[in-house]
């Protein structure tokens, strides 16, 4: 899949809080689909298809589920995110009539994970977690319990794909990042969660941690393209890696220097264009 620069915003006002409905549509209709490579790279590789029973960790609003799903696979989603979830259920689950997967092969989970395997009861042959780790400090604490919790719903011999964030020198949107870091660390006392550089082994700690195999990794280039510095702003808040910076200080200063750390990924027609490299780990149960 080709990225694309994602469409102009300009009907709200950036300045403005943002509530959780907005920053979930922030994510969905601006953010969520500079993965799209990622994804396509990982299905690709592992040839998902009509026999992949796949469980997604940490789904948000769907774009995922719905690229496999269209493979014909059988998908599950869980997210903590009730805003994120709600457009995923619109994108996978939709009316009778109206267009997209089969609702059958699709199912969503708010925060717990499913009861039992697949929806033919079949245990999950593919588990995936998509949200990069490697970025701010301690974001792979809670992945360590969600994937002992879900590797029990899986096949023998499962395959569990885990992403990262690439080398700080390898993604243009690193510097941007720091300011997360910066603003963070100005609030007394300091909290927790700002950026941080990637580790060359932050995904096999994290395998190692849960008993789970490596069999194999790649990079994908997954460029974050905007059509201006507002539809940049916004999107890159709505990944959440800024969050404790608007806790320490406030919205509107943390847009403020974002919007500065943007400048020099402005192209002379106004879009924004920054080179990112993702990473994915292949592991085994």
């Amino acid at each position: 899949m080709t990225p694309t620069l994602v469409r102009n915003l300009r009907d709200a006002d950036p300045s403005a809080p943002a509530d959780a409905g907005t920053r979930a549509r922030d994510w969905a209709e601006i953010q969520e689909r500079m993965l799209a490579p990622l994804y396509e790279a990982v299905y690709d590789r592992l040839e998902v298809g009509a026999a992949t029973r796949m469980l997604s960790l940490g789904c948000g609003s769907g774009l995922a589920l719905l690229i496999a799903a269209a493979r014909g696979a059988q998908v599950t989603g869980v997210d903590s995110d009730r805003e994120r979830l709600a457009l995923a259920r619109a994108r996978l689950l939709p009316e009778e009539g109206a267009e997209g997967p089969p609702a059958h092969r699709a199912r969503l989970h708010e925060s717990g994970l499913p009861s039992g395997a697949g929806a033919d009861g079949t245990p999950y042959d593919l588990i995936t977690v998509f949200e990069p780790i490697g970025c701010a400090a301690g974001d792979s604490e809670g992945l360590v319990p969600a994937l002992e919790a879900a590797l029990p719903l899986a096949a023998r011999g499962a395959t569990v794909v885990l992403t990262g964030w690439g080398p700080p020198e390898r993604c243009a949107t690193a510097p941007v990042l720091r300011v997360a870091a910066r603003l963070t660390e100005s609030a007394r006392p300091p909290r927790p969660g700002g950026w941080r550089p990637t580790l060359r082994d932050d995904l096999e700690d994290v395998a190692a941690r849960t008993g789970l195999k490596p069999d194999g990794s790649g990079r994908v280039s997954c460029p974050f393209g905007y059509a201006d510095q507002e539809s940049a702003v916004r999107g890159l808040l709505s990944t959440g890696l800024f969050d404790a910076a608007v806790r320490a200080t406030d919205r509107s200063q943390v847009e403020k220097e974002v919007t500065e750390a943007l400048h020099p990924y402005r192209r002379p027609d106004g879009t924004v264009w920054m080179p990112n490299v993702f990473r994915y780990l292949v592991c085994t149960t």
